[in-house]
């Protein structure tokens, strides 16, 4: 499928990468983009043969600079619900995949860009890298997402301060607030991250989909409830044959060799 405001590709066999392409608008999410990556990310789910998901933007300058906002400016409230609602979806369908998803940031990272990194597991920033919710400034409020994943992320009164004040922080400050994983280079970014993504493509498909199951669906129940999600989830991957092959593997002292599936 060819895409006209995004760029797909695979990267070291099993790696995705989705490079965002409105470098003359910075990347700004419009419907047609969103719809685009929406598709995008069913393709993903789809294949199995991919192992992790990298997210990044095209230019020097921007990841996502946030919505498009010669669009947003002609909305009526109706219409910009269904932006919102679309912006959900599709964001909501990212933080599902049963993968890894890395966030690229190589410049800006505002609005519905610092929304959609929110979703992400892991945030990777260039040095030069800005990220905010600066909303507040145009008279509205994040849309994407940004009220609940990054109080969950930072806490809520750091999260406030930048939602009240509509402040742009930098890839250091982010990476002290928990917000950022890691920062890099300006031109070590993208070898940075897909360096991880082959790390994690390594390990087995089954145990990375538990893990990030067991996790995101932890954080939102109390502590006992959470173990027993472990405890079920631990005792599914071990119903698989990554289990049987990482075990043995280690047994003989050789690398494992992952398929990713369960015995019938």
């Amino acid at each position: 499928m060819t895409y006209e405001n995004l760029l797909f590709e695979i990267k070291n066999e099993n790696t995705a990468l989705i490079t965002f392409n409105r470098p003359k608008a910075l990347n700004a999410l419009n419907q047609a983009l969103m719809a685009e990556f929406s598709t995008a990310l069913d393709r993903i789910r789809e294949d199995t043969s991919i192992r992790v998901l990298v997210l990044t933007g095209a230019g020097e300058k921007a990841f996502v600079a946030g919505a498009d906002i010669n669009e947003l400016a002609t909305y009526n409230a109706l219409q910009a619900k269904r932006f919102s609602m679309q912006g959900h979806a599709a964001i909501s369908k990212l933080q599902a995949l049963p993968l890894p998803v890395i966030a690229a940031v190589n410049g800006f990272a505002l609005g519905g860009g610092c929304e959609i990194a929110l979703a992400c597991d892991l945030i990777f920033a260039s040095a030069g890298a800005r990220m905010g919710l600066p909303e507040i400034t145009l008279g509205i409020i994040p849309g994407f997402g940004g009220t609940q994943r990054l109080p969950r992320l930072i806490g809520a009164n750091r999260a406030k301060e930048l939602i009240f004040t509509g402040r742009m922080i930098s890839a250091d400050e982010g990476r002290e607030m928990g917000l950022v994983n890691q920062v890099c280079p300006d031109l070590d970014l993208m070898e940075t991250v897909l360096k991880t993504a082959a790390v994690m493509a390594e390990k087995g498909r089954v145990a990375l989909r538990a893990a990030k199951e067991a996790v995101n669906r932890g954080l939102n129940v109390d502590l006992a409830s959470g173990c027993e999600i472990e405890i079920d989830a631990f005792s599914l991957c071990m119903a698989s044959t990554d289990a049987r092959e990482g075990t043995r593997a280690f047994l003989e002292k050789r690398k494992p060799c992952f398929k990713g599936s369960f015995d019938s």
